[in-house]
């Protein structure tokens, strides 16, 4: 990961691929969406609302309209009665799955570990002293 070429150049970290991506999948939602659209490629936004459980109707469609402008969502309609509508994840979504394999492992890796706190920090580098 470099940042070189931007030292200096950037008036907001938005300017940066880094910012970019933050954009893309930051927010209390697009990750939680982005993980059920990996898991299930293919579900229907009343299922998709039940397996993220809190999210409210308004916030999901909101959600995912923004998702679709960006580019990371595929929302498909079938011609039936009662319509039925299904979103998946396009190529660009899909190429986000690392970021999220990556955020898995980070979990995996440090859920486990208790935290530490300032105090204990303290005590331990002063009894290095």
């Amino acid at each position: 990961m470099s940042m070189e070429e931007y030292i200096k150049k950037i008036r907001s970290l938005t300017d940066t691929p880094f910012g970019y991506t933050l954009s893309m999948i930051g927010g209390k939602w697009r990750l939680v969406i982005l993980y059920w659209l990996v898991e299930y490629e293919a579900i229907r936004f009343n299922e998709l609302q039940r397996k993220i459980g809190t999210i409210t109707y308004k916030t999901l469609s909101s959600q995912l309209k923004e998702m679709e402008a960006d580019g990371l969502v595929i929302r498909t309609e079938y011609p039936q009665i009662p319509p039925r509508v299904e979103y998946s994840l396009s190529d660009k979504g899909r190429s986000l799955y690392p970021i999220m394999e990556a955020m898995c492992q980070w979990g995996r890796q440090y859920k486990e570990q208790p935290p530490v706190s300032c105090r204990e920090q303290e005590q331990s580098s002063s009894a290095s002293e």
